[in-house]
């Protein structure tokens, strides 16, 4: 791994919403604090759209996608824009982090080492793909005719993408990357807690050449900005990360319109130790898997199955390696480990440790407590002596907190592993083939680590079983939620 660069606190400029081009005032004039999660203290005030911006927006991205520039481009120049959109996330790398770093709280080095190199191979992945959506020649039965048969792919229509805190720069480069190589425009409702990141993207894609509407941004609140967006009839998709419940709520405010729904939502991953694992890298993993990003993480390693006989070992081990992580100044390159996002996440988390402990029964060998006295630091948290029927080993806690499980058998532990309502992510750490593959043909998850946590490519599918969502983000399987497949007969005559 590269050396993390110091960089400092940016000057924030980018707080209004951005609408065919322009950057607005919201039309009802409101505004809403954002906030430095490292320190609690209010960073900017942003712009609060509501639904008359959305109705603004829709018909912006409506024109561009019908009759604007966009609708004329071809697929190779709508490549070249993404492209140069992912030119200008490396050319203003720096610039980038930082607004991540204080607008979400996550550790600079993480942002540099992850989320911003990330971003720019999403753009570039995608662009590369958009000259290459293609249609088929289907050979028809020529007992009915003389009929030349094809299919071509078109783009959806205006996508209405609905982003998290958590990931707030690489979430939006998920969502764009397949939309716009496959021709399609968009409305983006960034998370209210992290707007920053977005809308300096917004900046970027109007300097890479993407015309005017073809790209929006309304911030706001999902009750007011989501809603009306969700609902919204000149909205053909939505793309939600988020939630499961809010997933439900998009399911049903969708339906009177039929649109298109894809969801990456939650998970209670787990991530699987067996006796002949490799425990320093088991260790290493399950740190990844559950600490990276302060546990706000959808797929994070949060259910760990030790197997019997190395449990104490492996609990002893991994409870020293989660007391030498550093907590702190997200700035400072040595700090391992950043704020939660907001007040709102940090009661969360430590609710969900006070359950642990005195509804759940189960013990806390380390952590379980706020760090510092500013922001919203929670010290890495484990948990002994987890049933899989308690609270914490079932509800998502979406921070650094972590059940660890006693498991004796391989059938058993496939069968605890799929016991929960999600379906995300799971890990195995072994070194006998055989029970990698049974895991990874046992659980039901859609994405399933071999001796490895939390890795990621542009071109890997991401998405859930269950309650963790439908659709993928990512690959070309992320382009069929973008695209209409449109079948063409032509008769040609006689022969």
């Amino acid at each position: 791994m590269s050396t993390t660069t110091a960089i400092s606190p940016p000057e924030v400029k980018l707080t209004k919403n951005l609408i065919n081009g322009e950057w607005c005032d919201a039309a009802g004039g409101g505004t809403f604090e954002t906030f430095n999660p490292a320190t609690g203290e209010p960073i900017a005030r942003v712009a609060e759209g509501a639904k008359e911006d959305v109705e603004q927006a829709v018909g912006a991205a409506r024109q561009a996608l019908e009759s604007g520039p966009w609708s004329k481009m071809s697929a190779r120049d709508r490549g070249k824009c993404l492209y140069k959109l992912a030119d200008l996330v490396d050319q203003n790398a720096a610039r980038l982090a930082a607004l991540e770093v204080l607008n979400n709280g996550k550790p600079v080095m993480e942002v540099q080492h992850a989320d911003v190199p990330l971003v720019a191979e999403t753009f570039r992945y995608f662009a590369g793909w958009a000259d290459k959506i293609t249609g088929d020649t289907i050979p028809v039965d020529r007992t009915m005719g003389n009929f030349f048969c094809y299919t071509r792919r078109e783009p959806v229509g205006v996508c209405g993408q609905i982003i998290p805190w958590n990931f707030p720069m690489l979430m939006a480069a998920w969502k764009w990357g397949p939309a716009l190589a496959c021709g399609n425009t968009i409305v983006l409702k960034p998370a209210e807690q992290t707007p920053l990141t977005a809308l300096a993207m917004g900046e970027l894609a109007m300097e890479a050449g993407f015309p005017p509407g073809v790209i929006n941004i309304v911030n706001g609140f999902g009750e007011t900005a989501g809603d009306a967006l969700v609902r919204h009839p000149g909205v053909d998709k939505i793309a939600f990360t988020g939630e499961y419940k809010t997933a439900q709520i998009i399911n049903r405010n969708a339906a009177d319109t039929l649109k298109r729904t894809t969801f990456e939502l939650g998970g209670k991953s787990p991530s699987v130790v067996f006796a002949d694992a490799d425990l320093d890298q088991a260790v290493r993993g399950a740190m990844t898997g559950i600490f990276f990003n302060q546990g706000e993480v959808c797929c994070a390693g949060s259910r760990l199955f030790v197997e019997e006989s190395i449990h104490d070992e492996f609990v002893d081990k991994f409870k020293t390696a989660a007391e030498k992580r550093r907590l702190g100044d997200p700035f400072d390159p040595k700090t391992h480990q950043g704020a939660q996002v907001s007040q709102e996440q940090f009661d969360k988390v430590l609710k969900y440790v006070d359950i642990g402990k005195n509804e759940d029964g189960a013990t806390c060998v380390t952590g379980g407590e706020r760090f510092g006295d500013k922001g919203w630091f929670v010290k890495p948290t484990i948990f002994t002596g987890v049933r899989n029927d308690m609270r914490i080993a079932q509800e998502e806690i979406f921070g650094p907190v972590v059940s660890v499980l006693k498991f004796s058998e391989m059938g058993d532990v496939i069968k605890q592993a799929n016991m929960t309502m999600y379906g995300l992510a799971a890990a195995v750490w072994t070194q006998d083939i055989t029970k990698a593959f049974a895991i990874a043909d046992g659980v039901r998850a859609g994405t399933v680590w071999v001796n490895c946590y939390n890795t990621f490519d542009p071109a890997a599918p991401f998405g859930g079983y269950k309650f963790s969502g439908h659709g993928r983000e990512n690959g070309k399987a992320a382009l069929e939620a973008y695209s209409e497949i449109k079948t063409v007969w032509v008769n040609l005559g006689k022969r």
